[in-house]
């Protein structure tokens, strides 16, 4: 069981996001304030689907369970989620579509790096803290933005996160330029 349970959770991530969205399409209902009662529950769903990301690694670790499928499917999920989640931001007017389109393309081109590094050499590029950094705080902007971004949280974290999206691409290709050294 033990050795299962981290993989189980990232399918169960990866599961969560067609629920996700289909409590995001609900028709306008009630609210809380001025946000829509769907948007709180996507929230949620949310949340609890990005708190399986940080349970599998950890659970992983800890028992020593680190699997191929881990190691492809989790990384995945967690694209999957937050780029999911960033889409639906742009068609519900929660944040700009320059802002996530950076996201998406720093997302793409960091898996290709990543991808090119195990064929290479079989590195396999583990996530930096710059690269944690920006995961949580997409996650808490997500979050954020769906409940109505009190006091602007969400649309701070954004930007916050947008820094660091940038900031740990770069750092990623700057400190792994030797995988383009022998490129045609």
């Amino acid at each position: 069981m033990k050795q299962k349970l981290p993989n189980q959770l990232t399918i169960l991530r990866i599961f969560m996001i067609p629920i996700f969205l289909i409590v995001l399409y609900l028709p306008k209902g009630a609210t809380i304030g001025s946000t829509n009662v769907a948007w709180i529950v996507a929230a949620v769903i949310f949340a609890v689907a990005s708190f399986t990301d940080w349970l599998d690694g950890y659970l992983a670790r800890k028992w020593h369970v680190v699997s191929n499928f881990g190691k492809f499917a989790d990384p995945l999920a967690d694209k999957m989620l937050t780029m999911t989640a960033f889409v639906m931001l742009i068609a519900l007017n929660l944040a700009p579509a320059w802002l996530v389109a950076i996201i998406v393309c720093r997302e793409l081109a960091v898996t290709g790096l990543r991808l090119l590094l195990v064929e290479q050499g079989g590195t396999v590029l583990a996530a930096a803290m710059p690269g944690k950094i920006k995961t949580f705080t997409q996650m808490l902007s997500i979050i954020f933005l769906l409940i109505g971004d009190p006091v602007y949280i969400g649309t701070i974290l954004l930007y916050v996160c947008l820094v660091f999206t940038i900031y740990s691409g770069y750092d990623y290709f700057a400190k792994n330029m030797s995988v383009f050294k022998n490129a045609d």
